[in-house]
């Protein structure tokens, strides 16, 4: 593995943990800091509103050298949660969490286009290592973070995800190689991709894709718990699981898309949530087959993420940094979407298992858009996306 590259997987792990850490220590940030639930879950929203800000911000600094924009965005990972580790009060942490939250979708933009400098040919491997920093995070770096949040003090796992800034800064100093600023095509030009309809296709497998895992996603506590019978203290090695699923379907994602087009790979990922969904419907009271079942929604969720990342880049000529980080608010949206879809589902009684149902739809529709894609714009190319491509969409 490229130095380079484990740069990057340092700066996502970091930001696996800032995100995702935050669902299970809710509880403690509200008793130290007396509000009520509800209230600190407004700190989830202000995260995610600071991708959807941060990530079109990149326009402001688009002209700068790749190189010296991860290491912008590094500081501002490593100073948002420095600020929210010594918050003395709710509305100073909903700043500092916004403020976190800035640098992810960038993040995640600019360095899926450093991804295909450094890896020329293999550019969706690339992104898989990048993207494996959250995988990793989701199986060690969460659980970790939640037994440090309960033995010392939340504000510790804010404070170390501050160190992995400085580690992630460090590391994309010493072996990050200087990279030129892309060609400025001008403040319009940023968004002629959005023109082109193939950058839309992608933008769709992403959203229903993603959304049609995390309408049952968002509730498996419940789901396990109350349906398939684990006790809730399996929900930690449940949980682990789900992590591990997600590593191996990125990685496996990000070998096929170099071997295949990434667009078939991530349609055909899509398509395999379709026979997913129901399955953990109608299986849900069994222990040993839902969890088999979740190891491979997850393993999907990442796996159609990964390749799609690196396809905008080819897809978003002139505004690869806008199209990179507008990966990341199809991301964010789908989550938020799915969630209150999950539980429209749930509080009509229809039961905790019934948002799989619902994302059976929603997978169909993804899978349709990437194949369409695929067909449309891309069939021209025979296996990987090579350097130099044939297809006029990647011109």
């Amino acid at each position: 593995m490229k130095l380079s590259l484990l740069s990057l997987a340092i700066g996502t792990f970091a930001l696996g943990i800032a995100e995702f850490t935050m669902m299970g220590i809710l509880g403690d940030i509200a008793r130290d800091i007396q509000i009520s639930i509800p209230s600190a879950g407004q700190l989830i929203s202000a995260y995610a509103f600071g991708v959807s800000v941060g990530a079109p911000g990149l326009l402001l600094i688009r002209k700068m050298p790749l190189k010296r924009i991860m290491l912008i965005l590094a500081a501002i990972i490593t100073v948002g949660n420095a600020l929210i580790a010594v918050s003395p009060d709710f509305h100073t942490m909903l700043v500092s969490r916004f403020i976190s939250g800035l640098p992810h979708g960038a993040f995640f933009g600019a360095g899926a286009i450093v991804c295909s400098r450094l890896s020329p040919g293999r550019g969706a491997s690339a992104v898989a290592i990048m993207v494996g920093g959250m995988t990793v995070a989701n199986i060690i770096g969460v659980p970790a973070a939640t037994y440090i949040a309960g033995v010392l003090s939340w504000r510790g796992t804010f404070a170390i995800v501050s160190l992995l800034g400085i580690c992630t800064l460090s590391a994309i100093l010493l072996w990050m190689p200087s990279l030129p600023s892309l060609p400025d095509t001008g403040l319009k030009g940023q968004f002629r991709f959005l023109g082109h309809g193939g950058a839309w296709l992608i933008y769709a497998g992403v959203f229903f894709g993603q959304a049609s895992v995390y309408c049952w996603f968002c509730y498996i506590e419940p789901v396990m718990t109350q349906i398939t019978g684990f006790h809730q203290s399996a929900m930690t090695w449940i949980m682990v699981v789900a992590g591990i699923g997600m590593f191996f379907g990125n990685f496996l994602a990000g070998y096929m898309a170099d071997r295949h087009h990434p667009a078939l790979v991530s349609g055909m990922l899509t398509a395999a949530v379709v026979v997913i969904m129901p399955g953990l419907y109608l299986l849900a009271g069994y222990e040993v087959p839902s969890v088999i079942l979740m190891f491979c929604a997850t393993a999907c969720l990442f796996g159609i993420g990964g390749p799609a990342q690196y396809m905008i880049v080819k897809f978003s000529k002139g505004g690869e940094m806008l199209g990179g980080a507008g990966i990341q608010i199809a991301f964010n949206v789908a989550n938020a979407v799915a969630a209150l879809i999950g539980g429209f589902a749930i509080r009509s009684g229809w039961g905790f298992q019934s948002p799989a149902l619902l994302g059976l739809p929603l997978a169909a529709i993804g899978a349709t858009a990437f194949f369409v894609l695929y067909r449309r714009y891309c069939c021209e190319d025979s296996g990987a996306v090579p350097t130099t491509v044939r297809s006029k969409a990647y011109q």
